[in-house]
């Protein structure tokens, strides 16, 4: 029964606890079988801890006996990006350069995760420093995308959607600064939110704060939105938390839907989508219509990969600076790469970098004032080869700047999914970017909910497990 029940929502999963018919010990035992079956293939996984996960299921289990669950999401296998603290384990990032100690405290998502009772299996797979949209390190080596192998995961939560897809755990901790769950998500056929700056609270603090959020990976909505009514509790240890009250985003799922004013953009600065991708989005016109008002539009923000790229390369100058130079020869060329365009970056180019952010973000919020939301393909293209940094055009040359869908949402300060919205000839996942006004992630939820459930997609672990062993799933 292992890999039926992975494909369970956590609300049923949690139902069957009450009632009884199923054990959070049964549970995390089918998500470590499935680990260990798949893993040493796609190698999602950073830090594996087997034995601490199964001894949390062990008291979850005692505590459904007595019907007395620890919190919303007692018994629920979860992994954590290795971005994030757990206390007792380490923090690598992806990087040889990273010290192996174990943490001293939990990141606020940790903290609030294990507060309600969630099962931590492990921690998941980035790039060094999360620096790129693929998921290769010098620490991990490369993680490998479930629909086929020898493509990429996406990055930098290339591990959590992975995961995601896999039934390795039902909900995943990412982050998201440039796309970095909404990347993965998309290539890997999962959902991924990254919600308003603010909202979720995070630490230890980050040069990366002003663009990233922290966010979920998981096979639905409802889910997400189970996983984000407990990571946006608040922490006095996130300054740039807001002072709000606690969204109650699964209750906002179960309200109707008004009729949406929705906004659609098949390119960005003349940037569209290769032409297996445009084919999935000419299908999904017409079911964008049974939601709203659909009205294409033309998005026009000349600068906005050279912004994005400097407040990019700026970071991770600052961060290679803090590496001694025997430490900088185990880093990856790429993040150097970065550092170097950083190092040579003036700082009255970065200040000019900062002031047109403040346009794009005025451009934007006009838009979803205009608009409820805003519809465009998450990527251009779906998941390219595996340990690359980057796909090649078809006149051969690296296509640098091959995300520029994402940036938006980080830049302009606003929530943002990819939703799986079908999958190419080849047979890859397409993701759908839904965006939203800042602080209107209930919405986007609620638009990505209804979208769901016209799409239909069939995730991997409906029936691609044969691609693997040959076994059915």
């Amino acid at each position: 029964m292992s890999e039926p029940l992975l494909r369970f929502p956590v609300r049923e999963v949690l139902a069957l606890y009450q009632s009884r018919k199923l054990s959070p010990v049964e549970v995390t035992e089918a998500c470590l079988k499935q680990i260990l079956k798949y893993n040493p293939m796609l190698n999602a996984f950073a830090f594996l801890d087997e034995k601490h996960a199964l001894h949390q299921a062990k008291g979850a289990e005692k505590r459904w006996m007595r019907n007395a669950p620890m919190g919303s999401l007692d018994g629920i296998p979860v992994t954590i990006k290795d971005w994030f603290h757990h206390k007792g384990w380490p923090t690598r990032y992806g990087s040889l350069a990273s010290s192996p100690i174990g943490q001293k405290e939990d990141s606020p998502p940790v903290a609030r995760l294990r507060e309600q009772g969630a099962i931590f299996l492990g921690k998941t797979t980035l790039p060094e420093y999360g620096h790129k949209g693929v998921t290769h390190s010098p620490l991990t080596g490369v993680t490998r995308n479930p629909w086929n192998k020898e493509r990429t995961s996406g990055g930098s939560s290339g591990g959590a959607a992975v995961a995601a897809a896999m039934g390795m755990g039902f909900l995943h901790l990412g982050s998201d600064a440039g796309g970095s769950i909404r990347i993965p998500a998309s290539f890997s056929g999962v959902f991924g939110f990254k919600p308003s700056p603010g909202l979720a609270p995070n630490w230890p603090p980050s040069l990366f704060s002003t663009l990233s959020s922290i966010g979920p990976l998981t096979r639905c909505v409802d889910d997400a939105a189970l996983m984000l009514d407990v990571l946006t509790r608040p922490d006095v240890r996130d300054w740039f938390a807001l002072p709000l009250p606690a969204p109650d985003f699964s209750a906002a799922l179960k309200k109707p839907l008004p009729k949406l004013r929705i906004a659609y953009a098949t390119s960005v600065n003349g940037v569209g989508p290769v032409p297996e991708v445009m084919d999935v989005l000419k299908k999904i016109r017409p079911l964008l219509e049974t939601v709203g008002t659909v009205e294409d539009v033309t998005l026009t923000v000349p600068y906005l990969v050279d912004v994005f790229n400097k407040h990019w390369s700026a970071v991770a100058s600052w961060s290679v600076g803090q590496f001694t130079v025997r430490e900088r020869k185990q880093l990856d060329p790429r993040f150097l790469h970065w550092a170097a365009q950083g190092d040579a970056l003036p700082l009255h180019d970065y200040l000019q970098a900062e002031r047109d952010r403040m346009t794009i973000g005025e451009y934007f919020k006009g838009l979803l004032d205009a608009y409820d939301i805003l519809v465009t393909p998450t990527t251009a293209m779906t998941a390219f080869e595996a340990g690359v940094d980057m796909p090649t055009l078809a006149n051969g040359k690296k296509w640098d700047d091959w995300t520029p869908f994402t940036y938006p949402a980080n830049l302009a300060r606003l929530p943002a999914a990819s939703l799986p919205a079908g999958v190419d000839k080849d047979g890859l996942p397409v993701g759908l970017q839904v965006m939203g006004g800042y602080l209107k992630d209930a919405l986007v939820l609620q638009a990505c909910k209804r979208l769901e459930e016209e799409l239909n997609f069939k995730p991997w672990l409906a029936g691609h497990a044969a691609d693997y062993t040959g076994e059915k799933s």
